[in-house]
């Protein structure tokens, strides 16, 4: 497939969605955030407890769970997409879990039973945390276990075989990276030229705060499946110079109204406001940081 030049991508993004979200029911659960929130207040007579008050995912589906790091290097399974992140109702974060869960069970021709014990026990894990040894935290499944020393092993070469299909400095143009508009190009120079990214990829890198960070190359990402249509772009910065130059491959993403209901109360700051921006910086151990 020859990439669309910029003024034309609009159609072939809207259909890649919807091939994308007809694949599965789990699919069309992760795609449609938006549907997800009508049906479930479209519900006649039926009415979700409402919880206290607390920052939610507000898309909380198994996809947007996954291994993250901190300025220390310390990993751990954590939510790692903040699209829909507002201050609401927590139960609107145990459905939607429940509903990906459910879906994806159908989609790989799980038994129902096995499907009733994914969901007792992801409540009975919601419910250990207001048991009174809570400040324990409880032993990890094995799955999660071998999840996490995935992420510790995985160097820059794993990340771009992955995600840029190769590992030279460059983003090679085809099924996943589109060209670039000129005015989309100096956009990208000039806010990766900000005191606030260059600030992020030093400290996530572990460099000096002196240390240059140079954009070496960028290109529009066709990647995420409610995403496509929306503005998102690959960076790929160097930090540091010669040969002690590491990578740092960044996905920035065009920010939208979230569509999970916020409390009426709540003083919510998010950044997910329309025409703000999402930066995540993919680091070179495979997890994320937003």
């Amino acid at each position: 497939m020859k990439p669309p030049r910029p003024s034309a991508r609009l159609e072939p993004l809207a259909q890649l969605r919807n091939l994308k979200m007809a694949r599965s029911a789990h699919a069309y659960v992760r795609g449609s955030t938006v549907q997800f929130y009508q049906w479930l207040h479209s519900l006649p007579g039926r009415r979700l407890p409402s919880g206290p008050a607390v920052w939610i995912c507000g898309d909380c589906h198994a996809g947007n769970l996954g291994p993250t790091g901190d300025l220390k290097g310390r990993i751990d399974i954590h939510i790692r997409d903040l699209d829909q992140t507002v201050i609401g109702n927590p139960a609107h974060d145990l459905v939607r879990l429940a509903l990906s869960l459910a879906t994806a069970a159908r989609g790989s021709d799980l038994p129902g039973v096995a499907t009733a014990q994914m969901l007792e026990e992801m409540m009975r894990g919601y419910e250990l945390a207001f048991e009174s040894n809570a400040d324990e935290d409880p032993p990890r499944p094995t799955q999660v276990k071998a999840g996490m020393r995935s992420a510790v092993q995985r160097t820059w070469k794993h990340l771009a075989q992955e995600r840029i299909e190769d590992v030279k400095p460059t983003i090679p143009q085809g099924k996943h990276f589109w060209p670039l508009s000129a005015a989309e190009r100096k956009a990208l120079q000039t806010l990766c030229a900000t005191p606030e990214i260059h600030t992020l990829v030093t400290s996530l890198k572990g460099r000096s705060k002196h240390d240059d960070v140079e954009l070496l190359d960028s290109a529009y990402w066709v990647k995420g499946c409610s995403s496509l249509g929306l503005r998102r772009y690959a960076a790929l910065l160097g930090v540091g110079e010669g040969d002690e130059q590491e990578y740092c491959l960044i996905d920035i993403k065009q920010a939208v109204g979230a569509a999970a209901p916020r409390t009426a109360r709540g003083a919510c700051h998010a950044i997910t406001e329309s025409g703000w921006w999402k930066v995540r910086v993919i680091c070179h151990r495979g997890w994320a940081t937003e």
